[in-house]
């Protein structure tokens, strides 16, 4: 062993030749996957006396076990890689020298590692990461979840809070294409989801308020709307670490909870939903791993730098998975963010991934129309179409058009997205506007071409598939009040045939003895009220705009008639939809009609059929020409049948005869019956003109 007191020795004095812990500074040691990366420093003075050095560890749950050792370092050498380690554990862990100076290797070689000649630093603490297996999966899949549920909470909140005025705008700024694209433009950017949207613009064609003309500008105008979470990502969520805020935000939201009035829940929604959305996307930043040059990922990425077409085409197909596989676009778009921030995917990937999940996001829009219309799914395949197109074209302008956001930020921002990391996101946000902004330009001159297109491919089955259209008055008025009401008195007549139709349900429902079958009934009345609201509303504001033009006597009294008719056509739907909740109950509590209660409901159903037919033939002629002593007639035979049921009911309950709760069901169900027959009698009475004056 070299003498170590010598090298001290100046001018035959002697000094004090032992080292302490303290020579070590700066120790630090860093995570990585089952091991960890140790540096430290050793005092400038001290450092040529340090032949070699050791580092120590345990688990920090070992504590009063054996240390583990690393092998011997050079003195010379300021870091270290230590593997072999438990993944996802907290660890202790020392480094040492002999207090000559000298070589380790003899004290260990002689089995005594806590040797009183060695000093050690302070203890520090590192965490190691597990390898990337199921387990980080898991994690990468649930800070995935946290971001969507953020993102879906506040949507949601922003929906609730501001949903009136969301229809509004949907209703009343659609009148071209141009304001449609505004219009789905500012409900995506305050509800921050295009799903959102195109989800609410289906069931609104769906329902006939919105033409498939109509119905393109806003789908376009979502796409540019659902930019602005690139943006938020970009410029907040990777610049500022508004995770470490989140529970701030949480703590203004959640007293806003308890809150009775419903808009104020609605904001709590939202507030606790923003502050979600960024702990998610803290989470996921921390989940997404960092990978090296010869990881396989990256090694996948890099194996299409021949084939730049191809390479273009597999990651918009990737885009487009992921986005299908977590069904959020902003979701998709939060994951391709933070794999350009490590540096996973180099820019160029990333903006092809981003052009997928615009194919993508288009999933949402197809499976909210395979419950609708024919017309809701033309509107969902327009919107597909329009971002097909757009990734085709981009495809092949890819090149240039990234060029053209480099030398947009380069010259604006001085950043070069290509260099990576955050100036590599804020492009991706840049290529994402500037992509759907040129595509709505480019397209939109081509939306009755794309209308077309959507007819073609989509088929009508026939005339469940189209009847919830507003055939009519969807063009609006005409510059003839006399034909507007003419128009108008069609749609009503359509509106009847709907009410015919929820009858014929209705009383499917009462004779069905298959849960499953009785399931499908009760949406489908439930899915046939919210129609007639609707109807009711959309018919009642056209004939508003009506009556602001110069009418005929004659033409106002037709037009009163009409508004009271639409809005006893809504209470049949209403009372219809009361009595599927009303078969629900009874088989959710497991109670039954005998034969005889069935046999009544469908004589007494029968009755109100007639009356019904008779409504329609009323309805469909002129109003002038009524037969309103047909339609009391029916109307004096249906009370007279109720009357009959009534006392026969009457008499079971007192020989308890069926159950209390069964025959109190039964009640309501013919009592609604017989009040659809009033409001039947109501409509032939309104067309005639009768107690309107």
């Amino acid at each position: 062993m070299t003498s170590f007191g010598s090298a001290y020795a100046q001018d035959s004095t002697t000094v004090n030749t032992e080292l302490s812990g303290e020579i070590f500074k700066n120790i630090n040691a860093k995570g990585i996957e089952n091991g960890a990366k140790f540096s430290w420093g050793i005092d400038y003075d001290k450092v040529e006396y340090v032949e070699n050095v050791i580092i120590k560890y345990q688990k920090k749950v070992e504590k009063g076990k054996p240390w583990k050792y690393s092998p011997v370092i050079s003195g010379k050498t300021t870091s270290f890689s230590l593997e072999g380690m438990t993944g996802g554990d907290k660890y202790v862990w020392m480094i040492g020298c002999l207090k000559d100076g000298g070589d380790i290797a003899t004290i260990l070689n002689n089995g005594i590692p806590e040797s009183e000649d060695l000093v050690w630093s302070s203890k520090a603490k590192y965490q190691t990461e597990r390898a990337w297996g199921l387990f980080k999966i898991l994690v990468l899949i649930g800070s995935l979840g946290l971001f969507i549920f953020g993102m879906k909470l506040m949507s949601e909140g922003l929906q609730q809070t501001a949903g009136g005025g969301l229809r509004k705008i949907l209703s009343t700024m659609t009148s071209n294409r141009f304001l449609g694209v505004l219009s789905g433009f500012l409900i995506t950017a305050i509800v921050q989801s295009s799903s959102a949207t195109t989800v609410m613009t289906v069931s609104f064609v769906n329902a006939g308020l919105l033409t498939l003309l109509e119905s393109a500008g806003v789908m376009m105008g979502a796409n540019i709307g659902t930019t602005i979470t690139g943006w938020l990502v970009s410029l907040f969520g990777f610049k500022i670490s508004l995770s470490t805020y989140a529970l701030i935000f949480i703590a203004l939201g959640a007293p806003l909870m308890f809150m009775s009035k419903k808009n104020l829940k609605g904001w709590a929604n939202a507030i606790i939903g923003f502050a979600i959305l960024f702990m998610g996307l803290g989470f996921l930043k921390n989940a997404v791993p960092d990978l090296g040059a010869d990881s396989p990922i990256v090694q996948f990425f890099t194996g299409f730098s021949d084939s730049p077409w191809l390479g273009r085409i597999a990651f918009v197909l990737l885009g487009t998975l992921v986005t299908i596989v977590v069904q959020s676009s902003s979701a998709a778009m939060a994951l391709t963010l933070t794999m350009v921030l490590k540096d996973i995917i180099p820019f160029e990937v990333g903006a092809a991934m981003i052009l997928g999940e615009n194919i993508g996001t288009t999933i949402t829009a197809e499976l909210a129309s395979l419950v609708g219309n024919v017309h809701a799914k033309r509107s969902a395949r327009i919107h597909s179409m329009f971002n097909i197109v757009g990734v085709v074209w981009m495809i092949i302008m890819m090149p240039f058009f990234l060029d053209g956001i480099i030398f947009f930020m380069e010259s604006t921002w001085g950043i070069n997205p290509s260099d990576g990391k955050e100036g590599a996101t804020l492009g991706l946000a840049a290529f994402h506007t500037a992509f759907n902004l040129t595509n709505v330009l480019l397209l939109i001159g081509f939306v009755p071409l794309l209308v077309k297109l959507a007819e073609r491919t989509v088929k009508s089955k026939g005339e469940d598939d189209e009847i919830f259209k507003l055939e009519y008055i969807a063009s609006g008025i005409t510059s003839t009040p006399e034909l507007s009401l003419l128009e108008a008195k069609k749609e009503v007549a359509k509106f009847g045939e709907l009410t015919v139709k929820m009858h014929h349900r209705a009383k499917d429902l009462i004779n069905e003895a298959d849960n499953k079958k009785r399931g499908k009934l009760i949406k489908k009345l439930s899915k046939y009220e919210e129609i007639t609201d609707r109807l009711e509303t959309e018919i009642a504001n056209y004939l508003g705009n009506v009556s602001a033009s110069k009418l005929s006597e004659e033409s106002s009294s037709e037009l009163r008639s009409m508004l009271s008719i639409t809005n006893d056509l809504e209470r049949i739907g209403d009372i219809y939809f009361e009595i599927a909740k009303a078969i629900e109950k009874k088989s959710e509590t497991k109670l039954w009609f005998d034969q005889k209660q069935r046999d009544h409901l469908n004589d007494l159903l029968a009755e109100v059929e007639s009356a019904l037919d008779q409504m329609m033939d009323n309805l469909n002629g002129p109003y002038s020409d009524i037969d309103m002593d047909k339609a009391r007639v029916l109307e004096v035979s249906i009370n007279e049948m109720r009357n009959k049921i009534r006392k026969k009911h009457l008499k079971s309950m007192e020989k308890k005869e069926y159950n209390a709760q069964s025959g109190l069901i039964y009640s309501n169900i013919f009592s609604g019956i017989e009040r659809v027959g009033d409001h039947i009698i109501n409509v032939s009475e309104a067309a005639s003109g009768i107690n309107l004056n």
